[in-house]
């Protein structure tokens, strides 16, 4: 579980993509001469995303690379700020997406795996590693999932995330009832 102060803070849910979202594979291939990219996404953590709908928290995607593979993913789940930037712009990228919104560093939790979410992690109300991050990711996290990244961790750390707010059950009502599909 999460701090019961922070989590009730968090309004935006921000997470990387490769590695967190991903099992950090890319897959090349071609087709009509064309290099096609592909990716492995995890179908439970997409349910996630619908977990959160009407819950008052947002989600958005912060990638340090551009990726078809990931838009495609990303417009699929609805989620409205997908953000694909150099990894040294994540700070100022999000720093200008909280301006927009009207939020502060602390009501963001951020889900990281590798150096470029490490400047972003220092300034969040809620770092989170995932299990298979680097050390030093680790080290910058408050909390670090069970799962791997692709392997369910974006869905564990929204589950708990709203089972500390007390909010899970009805997440889960709504979500049964039609109002989320994935």
């Amino acid at each position: 579980m999460f701090d019961l102060a922070a989590s009730r803070r968090i309004r935006i849910m921000v997470l990387d993509v490769d590695g967190v979202q991903t099992d950090n594979g890319l897959y090349l291939g071609m087709h009509d001469g064309v290099t096609v990219e592909c990716k492995r996404f995890n179908i439970q953590d997409g349910l996630g995303h619908a977990l959160l709908r009407g819950t008052g928290i947002e989600i958005a995607w912060l990638s340090g690379r551009q990726s078809a593979a990931t838009a495609a993913r990303g417009a699929e789940l609805g989620v409205a700020e997908l953000l694909q930037v150099p990894p040294q712009a994540k700070v100022t990228t999000l720093a200008t997406l909280l301006k927009r919104k009207a939020l502060a560093w602390d009501q963001v939790a951020y889900v990281g795996d590798d150096l470029p979410d490490i400047p972003v992690m220092a300034r969040v109300g809620l770092p989170i590693a995932v299990a298979n991050a680097r050390a030093e990711v680790i080290r910058a996290a408050r909390h670090v999932t069970e799962a791997r990244g692709g392997d369910g961790a974006v869905r564990e750390v929204i589950e708990r995330l709203l089972k500390s707010r007390g909010e899970y059950d009805s997440a889960v009502e709504r979500y049964l009832a039609g109002a989320g599909a994935a």
